[in-house]
C-alpha cells in the first residue's frame, strides 16, 4: 500500500536582513543613499524534511516556536511553495491553519458557512448535506441568520471550526486550533478530530497541548531548528521533546530587576536539593528530594503560604502541597522555604515543578512560576527484589505497606 502523503527532502529558504535605524532628519535620509544596504542572509526555516504518511494515520508535530512546524503545514497545504523537494499527495488536502479565515462580518452565519466551505474546498452538495450538523456542532442555530458582526468571538470560533471539521477531504491539516476557546470547546474539538481519524481520514496536527496530542495522535514527529529530529510513537516523541527543551532546569536564579512577584514579595531563586542541601540534576526514586526557594518579603503584615505543584511533562497533575497556615505574620527580609518529597513517592519519569507564594483574606498570588524546575526521577533497577524489569505504570509510585493473612 502506497503512502497517502510522501514528503521528500522539503526545504524552505527565506532571505532576512539587518534592521535599519529609522531616518530622523533630511540629512540622514540623503546620507543613507550613499550607504550600503543591509546584507541579506539566507535563513532555512526547513531543511531536508522527509517522511511518509499512510492513509488513516494521525500524526502529531511538535517543536518549539520557530522550529518550522507552521511553515511545513503551509507547504503541505500549498499556501507557500518549498524552495526544494517534492510532495506527492494521493488525496484531497484540507487545512485549518487560521480559524475564521474567509469569514465576512456583514454576511449571516448561514452565508458564511457556504462561503467559507467553498473556500476550504467543499462542494455545495457537501455543504448542503452537512449544514445542519455544522450548525448543531457550533451551537449557534438560534443565530444562524444573524450577521456575523453580532457574534461573540467564541461563536465565530465555533462556527469556523465546525465548517472545517465537516470537510470530507481525505487529509486534514490542523494548526493550533486548541490554543483558543474554552475548555468545553477544546474537548468538543478533540472529540470531533477523534471521529475524523476513526473514519479512516488522515490527520496532521500541530499543538503545544501535549495531553491533547498524546490522546489524539498515534505517531508524532519532532522538528528542531528546521530539521526532522525524531519520528515515532507519540508518548516517546513528546517525552523526548519536553526533556530536551527543558533540560538542566534544576536551579534558577533571577537578576534583581527581573524577579517574579508583586510589590509585596519577590522570588530570588529556586532549586532542587538532596539531603545534604546540594543542587541535584536527577533523583533516584528511593531517595527524598527537596524543593527550595528563596524570596524577599517587601511588605509585612500578611500570612505567607508557600506552595508547590508537581506535574508530568504531559501536564497531568501529580500532586500539590501548601504549607499549613500559621498564625504568624510575615516580616520583611529574605526568607527560605523548603518542602521535602519523601523517598519512594515519584515514579521513573520527568516532572515539571511550579512554585508560588500566596496569602489569604483576601486570597492573593504574590508570585507563581509555572514549570520552572524539571526533575528527572530515575530508578536503579538493581534494587528490585524481583525479576520484573518493565516500567511500573503510574504518575506517582508510593511504597505502601502490605499485609497478607
Amino acid at each position: 500500500m502506497k503512502p497517502i502523503l510522501e514528503i521528500k527532502k522539503i526545504s524552505k529558504k527565506f532571505q532576512i536582513q539587518g534592521t535599519q535605524v529609522p531616518y530622523l532628519s533630511l540629512r540622514d535620509t540623503f546620507s543613507s543613499l550613499f550607504k550600503k544596504s543591509a546584507k541579506k542572509e539566507d535563513f532555512w526555516a526547513l531543511k531536508d524534511i522527509s517522511f511518509d504518511v499512510m492513509a488513516g494515520d494521525t500524526i502529531g508535530i511538535v517543536g518549539k516556536n520557530g522550529a518550522g512546524k507552521s511553515t511545513l503545514l503551509k507547504i503541505l497545504s500549498r499556501i507557500t511553495p518549498p524552495s526544494s523537494g517534492s510532495i506527492l499527495s494521493r488525496g484531497r488536502i484540507a487545512s485549518l491553519l487560521e480559524v475564521g479565515t474567509g469569514f465576512h462580518s456583514e454576511l449571516s452565519g448561514r452565508e458564511n458557512v457556504y462561503m467559507n466551505g467553498s473556500i476550504l474546498g467543499m462542494r455545495r452538495a457537501e455543504i448542503n448535506k452537512n449544514f445542519d450538523a455544522i450548525v448543531d456542532f457550533a451551537g449557534i442555530d438560534q443565530f444562524i441568520d444573524t450577521p456575523l458582526k453580532h457574534y461573540s468571538s467564541g461563536m465565530q470560533l465555533r462556527l469556523a471550526f465546525a465548517v472545517a471539521a465537516f470537510l470530507e477531504n481525505e487529509i486534514l491539516i490542523i494548526d493550533e486550533v486548541l490554543a483558543v476557546g474554552d475548555a468545553e470547546f477544546q474537548k468538543k474539538c478533540i472529540g470531533k478530530m477523534n471521529d475524523v481519524s476513526k473514519n479512516g481520514r488522515t490527520l496532521l496536527f500541530v499543538s503545544h497541548n501535549m495531553s491533547a496530542l498524546s490522546s489524539l495522535c498515534a505517531k508524532s514527529i519532532y522538528i528542531q531548528k528546521g530539521q526532522l529530529k525524531s519520528i515515532g510513537e507519540t508518548n516517546q516523541i513528546v517525552s523526548e521533546y519536553l526533556s530536551q527543551e527543558n533540560a538542566n532546569n534544576a536551579s534558577v536564579v533571577w537578576k534583581t530587576d527581573e524577579r517574579p512577584g508583586d510589590k509585596i514579595a519577590k522570588l530570588n531563586s529556586t532549586r532542587l536539593i538532596d539531603v545534604d542541601f546540594k543542587t541535584i540534576e536527577f533523583l533516584e526514586i528511593h531517595q527524598k528530594v527537596g524543593i527550595e526557594f528563596i524570596y524577599e518579603i517587601l511588605e509585612e503584615g500578611f500570612m505567607p503560604l508557600p506552595n508547590v505543584h508537581v506535574r508530568t511533562l504531559l501536564q497531568e497533575y501529580a500532586f500539590s502541597s501548601l504549607q499549613n497556615a500559621e498564625e504568624k505574620l510575615s516580616t520583611k527580609g529574605i526568607h527560605k522555604s523548603i518542602v521535602w518529597i519523601p523517598a519512594n513517592i515519584l515514579n521513573d519519569q520527568v516532572y515539571s515543578i511550579s512554585i508560588g507564594l500566596t496569602s489569604i483574606l483576601p486570597f492573593t498570588v504574590h508570585f507563581y512560576t509555572p514549570d520552572i524546575l524539571m526533575l528527572n526521577a530515575i530508578e536503579d533497577m538493581t534494587r528490585r527484589k524481583h525479576d520484573y524489569t518493565q516500567k511500573i505504570p503510574g504518575i506517582v509510585r508510593p511504597k505502601l505497606s502490605w499485609e497478607t493473612l
